[in-house]
Protein backbone atom coordinates (compact mmCIF):
# COMPACT_ATOMS: atom_id res chain seq x y z
CA UNK A 1 0.00 0.00 0.00
CA UNK A 2 1.27 3.46 -1.23
CA UNK A 3 1.79 5.57 1.66
CA UNK A 4 -1.40 8.13 2.53
CA UNK A 5 -1.75 11.40 2.00
CA UNK A 6 -0.54 14.87 3.82
CA UNK A 7 -3.17 14.15 6.85
CA UNK A 8 -5.76 16.91 6.62
CA UNK A 9 -7.12 18.93 9.91
CA UNK A 10 -9.74 16.14 10.24
CA UNK A 11 -6.93 13.22 10.51
CA UNK A 12 -5.52 12.03 14.15
CA UNK A 13 -2.03 13.62 14.85
CA UNK A 14 -0.04 9.95 15.70
CA UNK A 15 3.40 9.80 17.13
CA UNK A 16 6.28 8.13 14.49
CA UNK A 17 6.64 5.05 16.04
CA UNK A 18 2.74 4.16 15.79
CA UNK A 19 1.82 2.85 12.20
CA UNK A 20 -0.81 4.51 10.90
CA UNK A 21 -1.97 1.61 9.35
CA UNK A 22 -2.92 -0.24 12.13
CA UNK A 23 -5.60 2.19 13.29
CA UNK A 24 -9.17 2.95 11.58
CA UNK A 25 -11.89 4.45 12.96
CA UNK A 26 -15.15 2.52 13.76
CA UNK A 27 -18.72 4.47 14.41
CA UNK A 28 -20.76 2.22 16.45
CA UNK A 29 -24.45 1.81 15.34
CA UNK A 30 -26.85 3.80 17.20
CA UNK A 31 -27.67 2.68 20.53
CA UNK A 32 -31.43 1.44 19.85
CA UNK A 33 -30.59 -0.54 17.30
CA UNK A 34 -29.82 -4.31 18.26
CA UNK A 35 -26.43 -5.29 19.00
CA UNK A 36 -23.92 -5.74 15.87
CA UNK A 37 -23.00 -9.16 14.60
CA UNK A 38 -18.96 -9.63 14.86
CA UNK A 39 -18.88 -9.58 11.09
CA UNK A 40 -20.22 -6.74 11.17
CA UNK A 41 -18.24 -4.95 14.49
CA UNK A 42 -14.98 -5.61 12.48
CA UNK A 43 -15.54 -4.30 9.38
CA UNK A 44 -13.33 -1.43 8.51
CA UNK A 45 -15.49 1.84 7.22
CA UNK A 46 -12.31 3.90 6.80
CA UNK A 47 -8.89 3.53 6.39
CA UNK A 48 -6.71 6.67 8.51
CA UNK A 49 -5.00 8.41 5.58
CA UNK A 50 -8.26 8.52 3.96
CA UNK A 51 -9.67 11.81 3.29
CA UNK A 52 -12.39 11.81 5.94
CA UNK A 53 -15.43 13.91 6.39
CA UNK A 54 -17.45 12.98 9.38
CA UNK A 55 -21.62 13.51 9.01
CA UNK A 56 -22.56 16.43 10.84
CA UNK A 57 -25.31 14.25 12.27
CA UNK A 58 -23.47 11.79 13.80
CA UNK A 59 -21.54 11.59 17.02
CA UNK A 60 -18.00 11.39 17.64
CA UNK A 61 -16.95 9.04 20.16
CA UNK A 62 -13.55 9.29 21.27
CA UNK A 63 -11.30 7.11 24.27
CA UNK A 64 -12.35 9.98 27.05
CA UNK A 65 -15.81 10.31 27.94
CA UNK A 66 -16.35 14.03 28.27
CA UNK A 67 -20.38 14.81 29.54
CA UNK A 68 -21.91 17.09 27.97
CA UNK A 69 -23.18 20.06 30.78
CA UNK A 70 -25.74 22.44 28.35
CA UNK A 71 -28.59 20.96 30.83
CA UNK A 72 -27.19 20.96 34.11
CA UNK A 73 -28.67 22.96 36.56
CA UNK A 74 -25.42 25.00 38.02
CA UNK A 75 -27.83 27.32 40.23
CA UNK A 76 -27.83 24.62 42.57
CA UNK A 77 -23.92 24.78 43.25
CA UNK A 78 -23.78 28.45 42.90
CA UNK A 79 -21.75 28.02 39.39
CA UNK A 80 -22.10 29.88 36.39
CA UNK A 81 -22.47 28.30 32.70
CA UNK A 82 -19.48 28.60 30.09
CA UNK A 83 -19.18 32.33 28.62
CA UNK A 84 -20.56 30.77 25.26
CA UNK A 85 -23.45 29.31 26.20
CA UNK A 86 -25.12 32.48 28.28
CA UNK A 87 -23.58 34.47 25.31
CA UNK A 88 -26.64 37.06 24.06
CA UNK A 89 -26.07 39.95 21.96
CA UNK A 90 -26.93 43.43 23.04
CA UNK A 91 -30.78 42.85 22.55
CA UNK A 92 -31.08 40.01 24.25
CA UNK A 93 -29.10 41.49 27.02
CA UNK A 94 -31.31 44.56 27.62
CA UNK A 95 -34.68 42.77 27.50
CA UNK A 96 -32.42 39.99 30.09
CA UNK A 97 -31.03 43.15 32.29
CA UNK A 98 -35.42 44.71 31.87
CA UNK A 99 -36.85 42.27 33.00
CA UNK A 100 -34.66 40.81 36.06
CA UNK A 101 -35.51 44.47 37.55
CA UNK A 102 -39.03 44.44 36.74
CA UNK A 103 -39.87 41.14 38.11
CA UNK A 104 -36.62 40.04 39.92
CA UNK A 105 -33.72 37.62 39.69
CA UNK A 106 -34.55 34.66 37.25
CA UNK A 107 -35.14 31.24 38.63
CA UNK A 108 -32.94 28.35 36.92
CA UNK A 109 -35.89 27.74 35.00
CA UNK A 110 -35.92 31.08 32.90
CA UNK A 111 -32.22 32.13 32.95
CA UNK A 112 -30.69 32.04 29.73
CA UNK A 113 -28.86 28.82 28.18
CA UNK A 114 -30.97 26.67 30.64
CA UNK A 115 -34.39 26.59 28.47
CA UNK A 116 -35.48 23.93 25.99
CA UNK A 117 -35.38 20.93 25.27
CA UNK A 118 -32.10 20.39 27.67
CA UNK A 119 -33.21 22.49 30.95
CA UNK A 120 -33.12 19.85 33.83
CA UNK A 121 -36.97 21.28 34.57
CA UNK A 122 -37.85 20.19 31.47
CA UNK A 123 -40.27 17.39 31.18
CA UNK A 124 -37.79 15.27 29.22
CA UNK A 125 -34.64 15.95 30.71
CA UNK A 126 -33.43 13.33 33.66
CA UNK A 127 -29.89 14.81 34.17
CA UNK A 128 -28.39 13.86 37.54
CA UNK A 129 -27.87 17.36 38.47
CA UNK A 130 -31.64 17.59 38.68
CA UNK A 131 -32.32 17.01 42.50
CA UNK A 132 -34.81 20.17 43.25
CA UNK A 133 -37.09 22.86 41.05
CA UNK A 134 -36.07 25.74 42.31
CA UNK A 135 -32.85 27.15 44.44
CA UNK A 136 -33.61 29.04 47.40
CA UNK A 137 -33.77 32.91 47.57
CA UNK A 138 -33.20 35.42 50.23
CA UNK A 139 -36.19 37.94 51.06
CA UNK A 140 -34.52 40.62 49.22
CA UNK A 141 -34.42 38.87 46.61
CA UNK A 142 -38.13 38.36 45.96
CA UNK A 143 -38.31 42.78 45.73
CA UNK A 144 -38.00 43.30 42.68
CA UNK A 145 -35.72 46.22 42.96
CA UNK A 146 -33.81 44.92 46.13
CA UNK A 147 -32.14 41.51 45.47
CA UNK A 148 -28.46 39.80 46.34
CA UNK A 149 -27.65 38.63 42.42
CA UNK A 150 -25.88 41.66 41.23
CA UNK A 151 -25.96 42.18 37.43
CA UNK A 152 -24.04 44.76 35.26
CA UNK A 153 -25.12 47.99 35.92
CA UNK A 154 -28.02 47.44 38.12
CA UNK A 155 -27.46 48.81 42.24
CA UNK A 156 -29.48 47.07 44.37
CA UNK A 157 -31.60 49.50 46.70
CA UNK A 158 -30.61 49.10 50.15
CA UNK A 159 -32.48 47.49 52.80
CA UNK A 160 -34.86 50.89 54.31
CA UNK A 161 -32.83 51.62 58.11
CA UNK A 162 -34.77 51.29 61.58
CA UNK A 163 -35.21 54.92 62.81
CA UNK A 164 -33.22 55.73 65.01
CA UNK A 165 -34.66 57.33 68.42
CA UNK A 166 -32.39 59.43 70.61
CA UNK A 167 -32.20 57.88 74.05
CA UNK A 168 -31.10 60.96 76.00
CA UNK A 169 -33.40 64.03 76.56
CA UNK A 170 -32.06 66.83 74.73
CA UNK A 171 -33.32 68.58 77.66
CA UNK A 172 -34.77 68.74 81.66
CA UNK A 173 -36.13 71.37 83.80
CA UNK A 174 -36.34 70.99 87.49
CA UNK A 175 -40.54 71.05 88.78
CA UNK A 176 -40.19 71.39 92.22
CA UNK A 177 -43.37 70.32 93.98
CA UNK A 178 -44.73 68.13 90.90
CA UNK A 179 -46.96 65.45 92.44
CA UNK A 180 -46.63 62.02 92.73
CA UNK A 181 -49.92 61.09 92.40
CA UNK A 182 -51.59 58.68 89.84
CA UNK A 183 -54.87 60.31 89.70
CA UNK A 184 -53.80 63.64 88.47
CA UNK A 185 -52.94 65.73 84.80
CA UNK A 186 -50.69 67.91 85.37
CA UNK A 187 -48.94 68.74 82.53
CA UNK A 188 -50.19 69.80 78.49
CA UNK A 189 -48.61 71.64 75.78
CA UNK A 190 -50.49 74.12 73.62
CA UNK A 191 -50.71 74.73 70.19
CA UNK A 192 -48.66 78.14 70.50
CA UNK A 193 -45.67 75.93 71.78
CA UNK A 194 -46.12 76.89 75.67
CA UNK A 195 -45.99 74.13 78.08
CA UNK A 196 -48.42 74.54 81.47
CA UNK A 197 -47.65 72.72 84.47
CA UNK A 198 -49.14 72.57 88.07
CA UNK A 199 -46.76 72.46 90.46
CA UNK A 200 -48.02 72.57 93.95
CA UNK A 201 -50.79 75.40 94.25
CA UNK A 202 -49.42 77.17 91.63
CA UNK A 203 -49.51 77.14 87.45
CA UNK A 204 -46.57 78.01 85.76
CA UNK A 205 -46.21 78.33 81.58
CA UNK A 206 -43.05 77.71 79.75
CA UNK A 207 -42.44 79.20 76.31
CA UNK A 208 -40.77 76.35 74.37
CA UNK A 209 -39.25 78.97 72.03
CA UNK A 210 -37.23 81.34 74.34
CA UNK A 211 -37.38 79.24 77.65
CA UNK A 212 -39.21 82.08 79.20
CA UNK A 213 -41.35 81.02 82.26
CA UNK A 214 -44.45 83.09 83.93
CA UNK A 215 -46.76 82.54 86.65
CA UNK A 216 -49.72 82.44 85.30
CA UNK A 217 -51.97 81.83 88.58
CA UNK A 218 -51.61 81.05 92.90
CA UNK A 219 -54.33 78.76 94.19
CA UNK A 220 -53.33 79.74 97.85
CA UNK A 221 -52.24 77.70 100.72
CA UNK A 222 -56.34 76.51 101.35
CA UNK A 223 -56.33 74.61 97.69
CA UNK A 224 -53.71 72.70 95.09
CA UNK A 225 -54.11 72.40 91.23
CA UNK A 226 -54.44 68.96 90.13
CA UNK A 227 -54.94 69.16 86.74
CA UNK A 228 -54.64 71.49 83.26
CA UNK A 229 -55.37 71.37 79.95
CA UNK A 230 -55.65 73.76 76.99
CA UNK A 231 -58.03 74.46 74.75
CA UNK A 232 -57.00 73.55 70.63
CA UNK A 233 -56.48 77.27 69.70
CA UNK A 234 -53.99 77.52 72.56
CA UNK A 235 -55.23 80.64 74.08
CA UNK A 236 -57.31 79.28 77.09
CA UNK A 237 -56.16 77.27 79.84
CA UNK A 238 -58.45 75.29 82.35
CA UNK A 239 -56.93 74.58 85.70
CA UNK A 240 -58.76 71.87 87.86
CA UNK A 241 -58.77 72.27 91.43
CA UNK A 242 -58.87 69.97 94.70
CA UNK A 243 -61.56 72.14 95.91
CA UNK A 244 -63.77 70.53 92.56
CA UNK A 245 -63.75 74.14 91.09
CA UNK A 246 -62.89 74.81 87.27
CA UNK A 247 -61.07 78.00 86.65
CA UNK A 248 -60.22 78.72 83.06
CA UNK A 249 -57.53 82.14 82.37
CA UNK A 250 -56.76 83.35 79.39
CA UNK A 251 -53.23 84.92 78.46
CA UNK A 252 -52.31 86.65 74.64
CA UNK A 253 -48.59 86.62 74.25
CA UNK A 254 -47.11 89.68 72.14
CA UNK A 255 -45.36 86.79 69.90
CA UNK A 256 -45.20 83.50 69.88
CA UNK A 257 -43.79 81.34 67.09
CA UNK A 258 -45.02 77.68 67.00
CA UNK A 259 -42.77 75.02 65.89
CA UNK A 260 -39.53 75.96 67.67
CA UNK A 261 -38.29 74.87 70.86
CA UNK A 262 -35.91 75.96 72.62
CA UNK A 263 -32.13 76.83 71.79
CA UNK A 264 -30.82 77.94 74.81
CA UNK A 265 -28.40 75.98 77.38
CA UNK A 266 -28.15 75.67 81.21
CA UNK A 267 -29.96 79.04 82.49
CA UNK A 268 -31.78 79.80 86.24
CA UNK A 269 -35.25 80.20 84.98
CA UNK A 270 -36.49 81.25 87.91
CA UNK A 271 -34.29 85.05 87.51
CA UNK A 272 -36.49 85.09 84.67
CA UNK A 273 -39.50 84.63 85.72
CA UNK A 274 -39.60 88.91 86.67
CA UNK A 275 -38.58 89.74 83.43
CA UNK A 276 -40.63 87.08 81.11
CA UNK A 277 -43.74 88.74 82.53
CA UNK A 278 -42.66 92.02 81.18
CA UNK A 279 -41.11 91.18 77.66
CA UNK A 280 -43.77 88.32 76.59
CA UNK A 281 -46.52 88.03 78.95
CA UNK A 282 -49.26 90.92 78.69
CA UNK A 283 -49.59 90.59 82.65
CA UNK A 284 -52.55 92.03 82.38
CA UNK A 285 -54.45 89.93 80.50
CA UNK A 286 -53.14 86.88 82.54
CA UNK A 287 -56.02 86.30 84.37
CA UNK A 288 -58.91 84.17 85.83
CA UNK A 289 -61.77 84.63 83.18
CA UNK A 290 -63.99 82.15 85.06
CA UNK A 291 -64.37 79.70 87.69
CA UNK A 292 -66.95 76.88 87.13
CA UNK A 293 -68.64 74.91 90.10
CA UNK A 294 -70.24 71.81 89.91
CA UNK A 295 -68.05 69.06 90.88
CA UNK A 296 -68.07 68.17 94.95
CA UNK A 297 -64.18 66.91 95.12
CA UNK A 298 -61.00 67.05 93.59
CA UNK A 299 -61.37 67.55 89.12
CA UNK A 300 -58.34 65.27 88.12
CA UNK A 301 -59.00 65.33 84.51
CA UNK A 302 -59.86 67.82 81.72
CA UNK A 303 -60.33 67.66 77.91
CA UNK A 304 -61.91 70.27 75.67
CA UNK A 305 -63.65 70.07 72.61
CA UNK A 306 -64.01 73.38 70.51
CA UNK A 307 -66.02 75.38 73.28
CA UNK A 308 -67.24 72.92 74.81
CA UNK A 309 -64.59 71.68 78.45
CA UNK A 310 -65.52 68.60 79.90
CA UNK A 311 -63.79 68.18 83.47
CA UNK A 312 -63.72 64.55 85.45
CA UNK A 313 -63.68 64.48 88.81
CA UNK A 314 -63.13 62.23 92.58
CA UNK A 315 -67.37 62.23 92.62
CA UNK A 316 -67.61 59.78 89.78
CA UNK A 317 -69.50 62.23 87.56
CA UNK A 318 -68.14 64.03 84.55
CA UNK A 319 -69.63 67.59 83.49
CA UNK A 320 -69.99 69.22 80.79
CA UNK A 321 -69.42 73.22 80.15
CA UNK A 322 -70.07 75.39 77.38
CA UNK A 323 -68.02 78.50 77.58
CA UNK A 324 -70.30 80.44 76.08
CA UNK A 325 -73.48 79.86 78.33
CA UNK A 326 -73.46 81.69 81.71
CA UNK A 327 -74.56 78.39 83.28
CA UNK A 328 -71.75 76.27 84.98
CA UNK A 329 -72.93 73.24 83.60
CA UNK A 330 -74.51 72.24 80.42
CA UNK A 331 -74.89 68.30 81.28
CA UNK A 332 -73.29 66.20 83.82
CA UNK A 333 -72.31 62.10 82.93
CA UNK A 334 -72.90 59.44 85.12
CA UNK A 335 -71.51 55.90 84.97
CA UNK A 336 -68.67 55.31 86.33
CA UNK A 337 -68.16 53.89 90.16
CA UNK A 338 -65.23 55.42 90.95
CA UNK A 339 -62.96 58.48 90.14
CA UNK A 340 -62.65 59.64 86.87
CA UNK A 341 -59.12 59.53 86.35
CA UNK A 342 -58.83 59.74 82.09
CA UNK A 343 -60.83 61.99 79.25
CA UNK A 344 -60.18 62.33 75.83
CA UNK A 345 -62.65 63.85 72.97
CA UNK A 346 -61.71 62.16 69.54
CA UNK A 347 -59.98 64.11 66.77
CA UNK A 348 -63.51 64.88 65.00
CA UNK A 349 -64.64 65.74 68.33
CA UNK A 350 -67.88 63.30 67.66
CA UNK A 351 -66.78 61.09 70.98
CA UNK A 352 -65.45 61.22 74.18
CA UNK A 353 -63.53 58.56 75.80
CA UNK A 354 -63.53 58.53 79.87
CA UNK A 355 -61.94 56.05 82.07
CA UNK A 356 -61.93 55.34 85.95
CA UNK A 357 -60.79 53.99 88.93
CA UNK A 358 -63.56 51.60 88.44
CA UNK A 359 -61.38 49.83 85.59
CA UNK A 360 -64.21 50.58 82.81
CA UNK A 361 -63.46 52.47 79.94
CA UNK A 362 -66.32 54.55 78.98
CA UNK A 363 -67.39 56.27 75.44
CA UNK A 364 -69.79 58.99 75.23
CA UNK A 365 -71.17 60.79 71.82
CA UNK A 366 -72.24 64.64 71.79
CA UNK A 367 -75.45 64.31 73.44
CA UNK A 368 -76.04 61.57 76.08
CA UNK A 369 -76.06 61.24 79.52
CA UNK A 370 -75.24 57.46 79.37
CA UNK A 371 -72.19 56.10 77.88
CA UNK A 372 -72.80 54.14 74.17
CA UNK A 373 -70.21 51.62 74.58
CA UNK A 374 -68.87 50.18 78.13
CA UNK A 375 -65.54 47.89 77.71
CA UNK A 376 -64.38 46.14 81.09
CA UNK A 377 -61.56 43.86 80.11
CA UNK A 378 -59.03 45.86 82.19
CA UNK A 379 -58.11 44.70 85.50
CA UNK A 380 -56.30 47.98 87.21
CA UNK A 381 -57.37 51.90 86.23
CA UNK A 382 -57.38 53.76 83.19
CA UNK A 383 -55.92 56.37 83.00
CA UNK A 384 -54.33 56.47 79.59
CA UNK A 385 -56.30 57.26 76.59
CA UNK A 386 -55.71 58.20 73.50
CA UNK A 387 -57.94 58.89 70.26
CA UNK A 388 -55.57 57.82 66.72
CA UNK A 389 -55.80 60.89 64.33
CA UNK A 390 -54.87 58.36 62.07
CA UNK A 391 -58.05 56.04 61.44
CA UNK A 392 -60.97 57.21 62.99
CA UNK A 393 -62.94 54.89 65.52
CA UNK A 394 -59.18 54.00 66.77
CA UNK A 395 -59.00 54.28 70.39
CA UNK A 396 -56.26 53.19 72.78
CA UNK A 397 -56.22 52.31 76.62
CA UNK A 398 -53.94 51.26 79.64
CA UNK A 399 -54.61 49.92 82.78
CA UNK A 400 -52.97 50.60 86.07
CA UNK A 401 -50.18 48.43 88.33
CA UNK A 402 -52.52 45.06 88.38
CA UNK A 403 -53.45 45.29 84.15
CA UNK A 404 -50.14 46.47 82.93
CA UNK A 405 -51.79 46.06 78.99
CA UNK A 406 -52.48 48.60 75.88
CA UNK A 407 -55.82 47.80 74.92
CA UNK A 408 -57.12 48.75 71.28
CA UNK A 409 -60.61 49.51 70.15
CA UNK A 410 -62.87 49.99 67.47
CA UNK A 411 -65.88 52.39 68.19
CA UNK A 412 -67.14 51.89 64.64
CA UNK A 413 -67.34 48.52 64.54
CA UNK A 414 -67.34 48.31 68.46
CA UNK A 415 -64.90 45.81 68.66
CA UNK A 416 -61.67 44.48 70.45
CA UNK A 417 -58.66 44.63 68.22
CA UNK A 418 -55.55 43.99 70.28
CA UNK A 419 -54.04 43.70 73.57
CA UNK A 420 -50.10 44.06 74.50
CA UNK A 421 -49.04 43.24 78.18
CA UNK A 422 -46.13 46.07 78.50
CA UNK A 423 -45.48 44.43 82.32
CA UNK A 424 -45.59 47.98 83.88
CA UNK A 425 -48.08 49.88 85.03
CA UNK A 426 -49.63 52.41 81.49
CA UNK A 427 -49.27 55.44 82.80
CA UNK A 428 -50.30 57.57 79.75
CA UNK A 429 -50.52 57.22 76.11
CA UNK A 430 -50.06 59.77 72.90
CA UNK A 431 -50.39 59.22 69.32
CA UNK A 432 -48.03 60.43 66.75
CA UNK A 433 -49.32 63.51 64.36
CA UNK A 434 -46.95 62.23 61.36
CA UNK A 435 -46.47 58.27 61.78
CA UNK A 436 -48.76 55.53 62.71
CA UNK A 437 -46.49 55.09 65.83
CA UNK A 438 -47.59 55.84 69.84
CA UNK A 439 -45.58 56.68 73.32
CA UNK A 440 -46.66 54.82 76.18
CA UNK A 441 -45.02 55.91 79.84
CA UNK A 442 -45.04 53.59 82.71
CA UNK A 443 -45.04 53.50 86.62
CA UNK A 444 -44.29 50.56 88.77
CA UNK A 445 -42.14 49.30 88.20
CA UNK A 446 -39.38 50.01 85.23
CA UNK A 447 -40.77 53.98 85.01
CA UNK A 448 -39.76 53.86 81.34
CA UNK A 449 -40.94 55.12 78.29
CA UNK A 450 -41.73 52.83 75.15
CA UNK A 451 -41.73 54.10 71.35
CA UNK A 452 -44.11 51.59 69.54
CA UNK A 453 -44.91 51.00 66.11
CA UNK A 454 -48.71 50.59 65.38
CA UNK A 455 -49.89 47.93 64.24
CA UNK A 456 -47.06 45.83 64.76
CA UNK A 457 -46.89 46.65 68.13
CA UNK A 458 -42.77 46.19 67.89
CA UNK A 459 -40.76 48.44 69.94
CA UNK A 460 -39.11 51.33 68.74
CA UNK A 461 -37.29 52.30 71.53
CA UNK A 462 -37.11 51.83 75.30
CA UNK A 463 -36.01 55.52 76.60
CA UNK A 464 -35.02 55.48 80.68
CA UNK A 465 -33.88 58.43 82.86
CA UNK A 466 -36.99 59.27 85.09
CA UNK A 467 -36.54 57.48 88.86
CA UNK A 468 -40.16 57.40 89.69
CA UNK A 469 -43.19 56.91 87.90
CA UNK A 470 -43.66 58.72 84.68
CA UNK A 471 -47.27 60.09 85.31
CA UNK A 472 -47.27 62.92 82.84
CA UNK A 473 -46.82 63.03 79.08
CA UNK A 474 -47.54 66.23 76.59
CA UNK A 475 -46.43 66.25 73.06
CA UNK A 476 -45.41 69.33 71.15
CA UNK A 477 -47.81 70.89 68.34
CA UNK A 478 -45.32 69.20 65.78
CA UNK A 479 -45.62 66.50 66.63
CA UNK A 480 -41.87 65.47 66.82
CA UNK A 481 -41.34 66.04 70.73
CA UNK A 482 -42.39 64.53 73.53
CA UNK A 483 -42.20 66.17 77.47
CA UNK A 484 -42.58 63.55 80.23
CA UNK A 485 -42.86 64.42 83.97
CA UNK A 486 -42.68 62.08 87.04
CA UNK A 487 -42.09 62.40 90.77
CA UNK A 488 -38.27 62.65 90.53
CA UNK A 489 -39.46 66.34 89.82
CA UNK A 490 -38.16 66.89 86.81
CA UNK A 491 -39.20 67.14 83.53
CA UNK A 492 -37.66 65.91 80.54
CA UNK A 493 -38.18 66.63 76.47
CA UNK A 494 -37.23 63.83 74.23
CA UNK A 495 -37.36 63.92 70.08
CA UNK A 496 -38.97 60.93 69.50
CA UNK A 497 -40.47 61.76 66.21
CA UNK A 498 -40.12 62.63 62.30
CA UNK A 499 -41.38 65.78 60.77
CA UNK A 500 -44.65 65.44 59.14
CA UNK A 501 -42.23 65.82 55.70
CA UNK A 502 -39.72 63.36 56.45
CA UNK A 503 -39.90 60.47 58.04
CA UNK A 504 -36.71 58.84 57.88
CA UNK A 505 -34.86 62.67 59.02
CA UNK A 506 -33.66 62.55 62.18
CA UNK A 507 -35.26 65.76 64.06
CA UNK A 508 -32.64 69.12 64.90
CA UNK A 509 -35.20 70.31 67.34
CA UNK A 510 -33.85 71.51 70.74
CA UNK A 511 -30.18 69.97 69.66
CA UNK A 512 -28.46 72.82 71.58
CA UNK A 513 -30.39 72.66 74.47
CA UNK A 514 -28.56 70.17 76.45
CA UNK A 515 -28.25 71.15 80.04
CA UNK A 516 -30.92 71.34 82.92
CA UNK A 517 -32.74 74.06 84.26
CA UNK A 518 -35.68 74.94 86.34
CA UNK A 519 -39.53 75.75 86.07
CA UNK A 520 -39.82 77.40 89.17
Amino acid sequence: MTDSPKPSSNQLNLPPEMSRTSLSLQTPPPLSSPSPSPSSSSRVDHIVGASYQPSPSRTIYSDRFIPSRTGSNFALFDLSPSPSEGREDGSGTYSTLLRTVLFGPSTPDKQPGFSGSNSPLSPGSRNIFRYKTETRRSMHSLSPFGYDDGLPGVIPSPVKATRKVSRSPYKVLDAPALEDDFYLNLVDWSSNNVLAVGLGNCVYLWNACSSKVTKLCDLGLEDSVCSVGWAQRGTHLAVGTNSGKVQRATRTPYHLKANCLATRGISKLEEEIGSAEGEIWDASRCKTVRTMEGHRLRVGALAWSSSMLSSGSRDKTILQRDIRAQEDSVSKLTGHKSEVCGLKWSYDNRELASGGNDNKLFVWNQHSTQPVLKYCDHTAAVKAIAWSPHMHGLLASGGGTADRCIRFWNTTTNSHLNCMDTGSQVCNLVWSKNVNELVSTHGYSQNQIIVWRYPSMSKLATLTGHTFRVLYLAISPDGQTIVTGAGDETLRFWNVFPSPKSHNSDSDIGASSFGRTQIR
